[in-house]
């Protein structure tokens, strides 16, 4: 989980276009660039720096809107626009003037974890390449889709910004990104045929609570235990050497208030032997991602991990729980991405196009499944159990017309042993002839499952248990 090294040279000039009217102190977020995608249907802030008192000016598209900076800072907010396709010209005056073009109007979505959302496209030895990354490469040319890179960065305090910028897509520039993230977003591009802009925020071997504020650790009741023990070397609870929170204040807190959709999140791994306290964590970082950037309760997508031989299906649970639990997420499910012997899987493609399938259905409201088959409820019938479930979609069916497999069941004993599973309509019927009295069946309840029931959308279900503990 070593971190991508990115090689940009960001200066001042590289960035604007300046015409300088007196000392150049107007000058905005690094966000603010050439090249950028800003949020469709919302409210834009847009802001920077400035000295005390000075009048800042802003003119986009048809609109001015001005401020006076305060404590050498300023912030304005433009009306809700529609889509554009067109690039426009953004100008910021103040002593000086700011020219920053190639401006879209699209979807705009953070995407944030660990090293499975930070693994870039292109190469990176000693890990095994994308699939068929050359050729994604090459195909890769997508004017309307952006990046804005966000450096790997631990930090006591908040950063306040990142001095990065904007990259349009191209052959030349997608190895750079993130290979989950530009799957998703060349999904969006196919789906709804908008400007795509991904904010690419992730780091390698980090637990969820990095991601969080400290205040918002702190604030937690139930994370009591998890803020005392970072103040001690305990292994398991933190990177060696790292800040609580750390994180958060240097590549989340630089990011706020810029306007977003929601928010792609493939992480867990780093919390794997922590599932129940997870189920605390991720949803308490949800919780504080929506309340800081103050857009109400975006969508917010969770990959949940993928097959791997250290990985236990106790996370995956958390994460179909916490999926279940906070409103306005979904899942997306990989159990056909992994790799048993690689904790970095190179089929990113599915993960990326779940996630934007994950987007249309959640976020978009189109009318499509956008989910695999979740467990819903049992009902034991006989020496059989009948099996419930949402998202089927037109039907379950098992993948390659084959014969269901990856479930067990259990009598009061609680002895899973391997089950026949039938698919009647949109129920699974789950029985032994080793077990005559069932209580309850698991699903893809194993570090590597092999398990094969869809939906007529062709995505896979969510491993389960019945016996929740």
């Amino acid at each position: 989980m070593k971190p991508v090294m990115k090689k940009y040279l960001v200066t001042a000039f590289s960035m604007f276009a300046i015409s300088a009217t007196g000392n150049a102190t107007v000058r905005p977020s690094s966000l603010f660039s050439h090249h950028m995608i800003l949020q469709k249907g919302v409210a834009i802030p847009v802001w920077g720096r400035a000295d005390e008192g000075e009048k800042v000016v802003v003119s986009f598209n048809g609109q001015v809107v001005s401020t006076v900076a305060k404590n050498g800072k300023w912030m304005v907010k433009l009306a809700p626009m529609p889509y554009i396709t067109t690039p426009k010209e953004m100008t910021i005056t103040g002593q000086n003037t700011i020219s920053i073009k190639d401006i879209l109007v699209g979807e705009v979505w953070l995407c944030s974890g660990q090293s499975n959302m930070e693994r870039q496209l292109g190469p990176r030895p000693p890990q095994q390449p994308i699939t068929d990354w050359e050729k994604e490469r090459d195909a890769a040319n997508y004017p309307m889709i952006r990046e804005y890179y966000v450096p790997l960065k631990y930090s006591a305090e908040k950063v306040e910004d990142v001095q990065q910028r904007w990259t349009v897509c191209s052959p030349q520039t997608v190895s750079d990104f993130s290979a989950v993230g530009y799957f998703f977003a060349r999904e969006l591009y196919k789906r709804l045929n908008i400007p795509v802009g991904i904010i690419f925020s992730a780091f390698g071997g980090t637990p969820a609570e990095d991601w969080t504020s400290r205040a918002a650790l702190e604030g937690n009741p139930e994370l009591k235990e998890l803020v005392k023990n970072y103040d001690k070397p305990v292994e398991g609870y933190k990177p060696a050497g790292k800040l609580m929170s750390g994180l958060y204040n240097g590549m989340i807190a630089p990011l706020i208030p810029y306007a977003i959709k929601g928010v792609a999140w493939y992480q867990g791994e780093a919390n794997r032997d922590r599932p129940k306290e997870y189920q605390v964590i991720l949803p308490n970082m949800i919780r504080n991602w929506r309340t800081d950037f103050g857009q109400g309760d975006f969508p917010f997508l969770i990959v949940q991990i993928a097959p791997y031989k250290d990985m236990t299906p106790e996370i995956r649970e958390a994460q179909l729980k916490v999926s279940e639990q906070v409103k306005n997420t979904a899942l997306i499910v990989t159990t056909d991405c992994g790799d048993a012997n690689d904790i970095h899987p190179t089929h990113k493609q599915p993960v990326g196009e779940r996630l934007g399938i994950a987007a249309c259905g959640l976020a978009y409201h189109q009318k499509i499944e956008y989910s695999g088959p979740l467990f819903a409820s049992q009902k034991i019938n006989g020496n059989g159990v009948v099996l419930n479930f949402s998202h089927t979609g037109k039907g379950l069916h098992a993948k390659d017309n084959g014969t269901l497999s990856g479930f067990t069941i259990a009598g009061a004993d609680k002895k899973f042993v391997p089950a026949t599973a039938e698919i009647r309509g949109n129920q699974v019927i789950v029985h032994s002839t080793s077990v005559s009295q069932p209580v309850a069946v698991r699903y893809g309840w194993a570090n590597v499952p092999e398990c094969n029931l869809y939906n007529s959308a062709g995505l896979p279900a969510s491993p389960f248990r019945t016996d929740v503990e």
